[in-house]
This record gives structure tokens, C-alpha cells and sequence, in this order.
């Protein structure tokens, strides 16, 4: 997967049968589903793959208890089933994990654990194991910092865990090899209209500034928070369909939670659950859920969140977690579907929505992470049908997505890469300096760098710290400490000079700022 070669592929006068705009998991998704129907398709990332909402998640592959507690079986039904898919899909970044619920009120077991016996029913045959009851003794086991204090047992239960840029990426990956062309950092200006129907797309390739005009049948646009922008393109007078709302999470070392089980706390001071989950040998912490006015690709955490977090998980523990005790914090937008007269984002609906303006625009909007597959299929078939293509059956029920490997060994810090593990520990061992971690204590390797630049269409430090490692997600400062080697190593490899590390440097270090949590 290499920029310089897809972008060659825009230079060749073409009609693609399908342009989406948006590289989040929605985008990509769709970019597999159409691409492995053999549609000619072109996505479009104004960004990196995964920069906004899609790297920001809570990390879970859930049905949602808290969708079940609402009422939405039909929705909780349909992600249960998604989450079984993608964790036979996708096992080399995908886990089941146990969630444990503690009691402090003798009925709450029984209430909670009769409502995952349900969730349990709904999974069926993609179950990914059985609820049970637990003793106090059992619950203190399983969470050895939970406050005892009060309990009167608990609830164990299971859902599905994920690195979710490295899935984008996988998608990334996965489309490409079904033949589609993907490009990062191609930022969609403007759309390209006929008499009455969107015909293409205006585009400015953000590294280099140079402009495409490029055609085709019709335009998925899967771009999350911005999908109003793309709208408004279309048709300056559309009222707007997104309420933005952040979530954010803070992340901290094992030792204020160790194990490998996850708690889940039922019910916050807004109605939301709350989650500490063991990842990548640390703890996410989360979420919130703000209503915001602004989008941004690079949300910041508000004082309130963070507070709110703190206090909420020392509640449930024995240990006292302080503000500086916190890795790293990030925030995501979610793009929620506007409702009208409802102010709570907590309760606005979780489903996606598509929209096909007059113009043959096809917009697509909310969902989550886990039904990313079933919305691309949905938007695909929409999409298709507006631009007339042939009629073609959805096959990514059954696709393996890349890195598949039925061998795993989670001891292995390259496990996550799946079948490309073996191919980053040829280059560690043709050339031995790549063995080198890029910081003293931390798990990647100067290989796993190259590795993004060749194969992952890695074009920045942050691309690589963020999202081809999880390393700014999960310690901050040590990613800060990392980019100066970082820069160093594209540099050499992608032939650039001292100014580029320079200012590649700079650009991070602006970034990061907003992941550390200060005193």
C-alpha cells in the first residue's frame, strides 16, 4: 500500500464507479464492501486514515449493555451478531475479554445478571461466553483493587476488545487488495455536478498542493463529525444532521488495576456506563459523553471530563487515582444523529442514518465502530442503486480482513500485526539496528517504523506515534521523548532533509501537548 502509486492511478483519465469521501472506519468500510463486489472504487481522506472519531474509541467491539438497559434490542441484536463477525474476521486485533460488575445492593446481580442472560440469547451462536453471578470473594478476585466495601458480589460477563487504528488500517490494507485505491491526505474542496447530479470531485492532494478534477457515477460521503460540511456543499440550505458529542478517556499503568478482566460500572451521574478496560499492558478509562458545538479533528479534553472520570473510578476502587498518575488523555467526537428537542447526547440515537440528497449525494452518518461492516453494506447497496451498478451481493460477512491468522500468540509484541509479523521480524533480522526499540522500556521497534512508511502509508510522525503504534495514546511524554528518532528514521528512509524533521517534530509536539495531563 503506497501513496506515491495510488496517486499515479488519478492521473489516468477515468470514471471511478464510486468516490467516498472519509477514511474512519465507515469510509473504509465501505471502500472494502464495494471494492470486493468488483465496483472501481476511490476513497478520499482529507487527513490520516483513523485521525478523528475512529482512533478514539473506547476500544470495545460491544452489542451495548447500555442500548439493552434502553430498550433497542434490534440494535443490540444487530451488534452482537457484527461483533461476532468481526472477532472470526479479524482475530489477530480482536479479543474476548470479561467484563465484571460489581454489586452494592443485593438485588443489582440479579437485576444486571438477568439482563445479560439476555444479551447472552441475543449473541447466539457468535456468543462469546455465559454470564454468572459471582460471590463477593469471586468478584474481589477477579478485581483485586475494587472497593470492598458494601459488595454484595457481582455480575461476570463478555464482549469483544480491538486496537481500533490498526483495524482501520487493516481495512485500508484489505481494500486495496480488493482492489480499490485509497489515499490519505487528499482533501475532498469541492463537488463536481452535471445539470441536476453530482458527477465527481474537486480535490487538493494537502502534501504536495497539487489539484484533481475527478469523475464519477456517485459519492458516498462517510466523513463522520464533518458530514454536514460535505452536505453543505451539495446544498448550502440543508439543515444540519449531526450533534457532535465528545467522549474522552484517560489512561493509566496496570498497577491501579491489574488483572486481566475489565470493569464495567452500570450507571454514571449522566446515565452513561463506565469502563476501565486492560490495553496494550495499560488501562482506558472511560468514557464521557459532552454535547459540543464545534467539531475538530483534534478535540481536547475538557477540565470537567477528566474530573468526572476520576472521581467516578475512585468511587469503585481501593486505590487513589491522581491527575498525574494519567499516561495519556484523548478525545473523540461522535457523530450522532440530530433529533429534534433532545438536548442529552447520552440518549440520542446510536443507529446510523443514510441520506441521499436530490442531487445523488450519498451521506451516511452515526453508528459505531462495531457495525461499521453492516453500515458499510447498507450505504454500498444505497450507493449503487443511485448510480445504477450492477447488482451485486455483499461477500465481507465471509472476508478475511488483512493480517488474518489463526495462529496468535499474545505473548509475541508483533501479534497484533497478524500474518505481516513475520515479514517486520525478516527486516529486523536483515538488518540488525531495526531490532532497536525506539525508546528504552517500550515495545516498538525502529523495524515496526519502517514498516509504516513501506507498507503502511505511514507520511508523518504523528501518523506513526499515534496510529501505527498506539504509543501517544498510551504515555504521552514517552511519545514526545520518541519523536525526535522518530522523524530521524522517516527522514532517511522517505529521503527528506533537516527542515522536514524539524517541523515534523514541531507539529507533533503541538499535538501532544493536548494528550498530557498536567498537575
Amino acid at each position: 500500500m503506497k501513496r506515491n502509486e495510488m496517486l499515479q492511478r488519478l492521473e489516468k483519465p477515468a470514471e471511478w464507479d464510486i468516490i467516498i469521501i472519509g477514511g474512519g472506519a465507515t469510509g473504509l468500510g465501505a471502500a472494502v464492501d464495494a471494492a470486493s463486489r468488483g465496483y472501481k472504487i476511490l476513497l478520499l481522506e482529507q487527513y490520516d486514515f483513523a485521525k478523528g472519531t475512529s482512533s478514539r474509541s473506547t476500544k470495545l467491539v460491544h452489542g451495548g449493555v447500555r442500548y439493552l438497559a434502553q430498550g433497542n434490542i434490534k440494535l443490540v441484536k444487530e451488534a452482537l451478531r457484527e461483533r461476532g463477525i468481526l472477532l472470526r474476521n479479524a482475530p489477530h486485533i480482536t479479543n474476548n475479554v470479561a467484563f465484571v460488575m460489581p454489586s452494592y445492593h443485593w438485588w443489582e446481580k440479579y437485576y444486571y445478571g438477568f439482563g445479560l442472560k439476555i444479551y447472552d440469547l441475543l449473541a447466539g451462536k457468535l456468543g462469546l461466553g455465559k454470564t454468572e453471578m459471582l460471590s463477593k470473594k469471586a468478584t474481589i478476585k477477579y478485581l483485586p483493587t475494587i472497593n470492598p466495601k458494601g459488595m454484595s458480589g457481582g455480575v461476570v460477563y463478555h464482549d469483544g476488545q480491538f486496537d481500533d487504528a490498526r483495524l482501520a488500517i487493516n481495512l485500508a490494507q484489505t481494500a486495496v487488495e480488493q482492489g480499490a485505491t485509497v489515499i490519505n491526505y487528499c482533501k475532498v474542496v469541492g463537488l463536481r455536478k452535471g445539470i441536476k447530479k453530482i458527477n465527481g470531485v474537486f480535490v487538493q492532494d494537502v502534501l504536495n498542493g497539487k489539484e484533481y478534477e475527478l469523475k464519477c457515477k456517485v459519492v458516498i460521503n462517510a466523513t463522520g463529525v464533518f458530514t454536514d460540511d460535505i452536505i453543505k456543499m451539495d446544498d448550502k440550505e440543508r439543515q444540519e444532521l449531526v450533534s457532535p458529542s465528545q467522549g474522552i478517556h484517560l489512561v493509566v499503568d496496570k498497577k491501579f488495576f491489574p488483572g486481566e478482566r475489565s470493569l464495567m460500572i452500570p450507571k454514571t451521574d449522566d446515565g452513561r456506563v463506565l469502563f476501565a478496560v486492560p490495553w496494550h499492558d495499560k488501562v482506558v478509562l472511560g468514557t464521557t459523553d459532552t454535547p459540543v458545538e464545534e467539531h475538530s479533528l483534534e478535540p481536547v479534553a475538557f477540565e470537567d471530563e477528566i474530573e468526572f472520570i476520576l472521581s467516578h473510578v475512585n468511587r469503585y476502587l481501593n486505590v487513589d487515582i491522581q491527575r498525574r498518575d494519567v499516561k495519556s488523555v484523548f478525545a473523540g467526537l461522535r457523530p450522532l444523529v440530530h433529533m429534534k428537542g433532545q438536548k442529552n447526547t447520552a440518549l440520542l440515537n446510536r443507529d446510523h442514518t443514510i441520506v441521499v440528497s436530490v442531487s445523488g449525494l450519498v451521506s451516511i452518518t452515526g453508528g459505531k465502530w462495531t457495525t461499521y461492516r453492516k453500515m458499510a453494506k447498507d450505504v454500498v447497496n444505497n450507493a449503487a442503486f443511485v448510480a445504477k451498478l450492477p447488482k451485486k451481493e455483499c461477500i465481507t460477512d465471509e472476508l478475511k480482513i488483512h493480517g488474518y491468522t489463526d495462529i496468535i500468540n499474545s505473548n509475541d509484541p508483533l501479534h497484533y500485526y497478524g500474518s505481516d509479523a513475520a515479514k517486520i521480524k525478516e527486516l529486523q533480522n536483515e538488518i540488525r539496528l531495526l531490532k532497536e526499540p525506539i525508546a528504552e522500556g517500550l515495545p516498538y521497534t525502529k523495524a515496526e517504523i519502517i514498516w509504516a512508511i513501506r507498507h503502511e502509508m505511514a507520511m508523518t510522525v504523528e501518523d506513526v506515534l499515534a496510529r501505527r503504534t498506539r504509543l501517544l495514546f498510551l504515555d504521552a511524554k514517552a511519545a514526545e521523548i520518541s519523536a525526535p528518532l522518530v522523524a530521524k528514521l522517516m527522514a532517511e528512509e522517505m529521503n527528506k532533509d533537516e527542515d522536514w524533521q524539524q517541523e515534523q517534530i514541531r507539529r507533533f509536539n503541538e499535538v501532544v501537548d493536548n494528550y498530557i495531563l498536567e498537575d
